[in-house]
């Protein structure tokens, strides 16, 4: 039996991450995400520079908000509607990418050079109930020391993510100090509730015209009405496009053949495979196309390192 998510399948399961990414890519919104967070009441946009980090494993991934903060914080911020226990292994990735993009070659001088102090949030608004606020640190995935060490005078190395749970009414103090973050809330929670009775793709449609009628976000959706459609459509990720390979009972060799065929498109970099197969998905190939179409990518780059 082929599963009913076929009919959502041009639907965009991670709207939610386009969505916010899209929102707080910009100083405005991100000085009153961080008022929010923080508590307090800058008003001056200048003291915030945006960047975009690249995920250090997938080249078609990115860190979903990063900022400087007045020069002397960076701030990363990431959108999970699943709670990811690994992610202060990841924020660790990202920031060794930004000191290592600020050091370049000083980092072989003598000299100490100064770093912006990073903080990192999670912020949460998935379907399973979780509390307002949690803390997450890399020092839980450490295995475990036996006494002598433990008590030692060796430094222990954490990364500590605050998680925040934003679903609508959860944190009523963040959203009474953010609009838009209260906003993208209530447009997230309309999206659920129509969900219920109709596929995915149609709830968004709905709720984005709900939100329009609304005021909720209505400038936002008016002035980038095609971006987000084509968020929805188009952000489609080879990760979702197998599982639902899986769930529409393709058979296990077909799907292994895909996977098979990434990794020797891999070869000579992961990040490359990937974001090339990403790219051959979003153009509506079949799965044998582009099985087939990374194989002959890999098999023309290995014929271009031997010349």
């Amino acid at each position: 039996m082929k599963s009913n998510r076929k009919t959502n399948k041009k639907a965009n399961r991670k709207y939610k991450d386009s969505v916010f990414r899209h929102l707080f890519n910009n100083e405005p919104a991100v000085l009153e995400l961080l008022n929010a967070i923080e508590g307090t009441n800058y008003t001056d946009v200048s003291m915030i520079t945006m960047n975009t980090v690249r995920d250090v494993l997938f080249s078609a991934v990115q860190n979903d908000v990063s900022f400087n903060f007045n020069k002397k914080i960076v701030i990363l911020i990431e959108h999970q509607s699943t709670i990811n226990e690994n992610m202060p292994v990841r924020f660790l990735a990202y920031i060794l990418g930004i000191y290592l993009n600020i050091l370049g070659n000083r980092i072989y001088q003598e000299p100490l050079v100064k770093l912006p102090r990073p903080e990192f949030i999670v912020l949460y608004n998935g379907k399973v109930p979780f509390p307002k606020e949690k803390f997450i640190r890399l020092s839980d995935a450490f295995e475990e020391f036996d006494e002598e060490i433990e008590n030692s005078q060796l430094i222990l190395l954490d990364l500590i993510v605050r998680v925040y749970n934003i679903n609508k009414g959860v944190n009523p103090e963040l959203e009474r100090k953010s609009k838009t973050l209260k906003s993208y809330a209530a447009f997230i929670a309309k999206v659920r509730e129509y969900e219920k009775k109709k596929p995915l793709e149609e709830a968004i449609k709905s709720a984005v015209e709900y939100c329009i009628k609304k005021d909720i976000l209505a400038d936002y959706f008016k002035k980038n009405a095609q971006e987000v459609v084509k968020m929805i459509t188009l952000e489609y990720s080879l990760k979702d496009a197998i599982a639902d390979a899986r769930e529409e009972g393709m058979e296990k060799g077909r799907i292994e053949g895909i996977e098979e065929g990434i990794e020797k498109g891999m070869e000579k970099g992961k990040r490359e495979g990937l974001s090339y197969a990403l790219k051959l998905m979003e153009q509506g190939l079949s799965y044998e196309e582009i099985k087939k179409k990374v194989e002959k990518e890999s098999k023309k780059k290995r014929r271009q390192s031997r010349t």
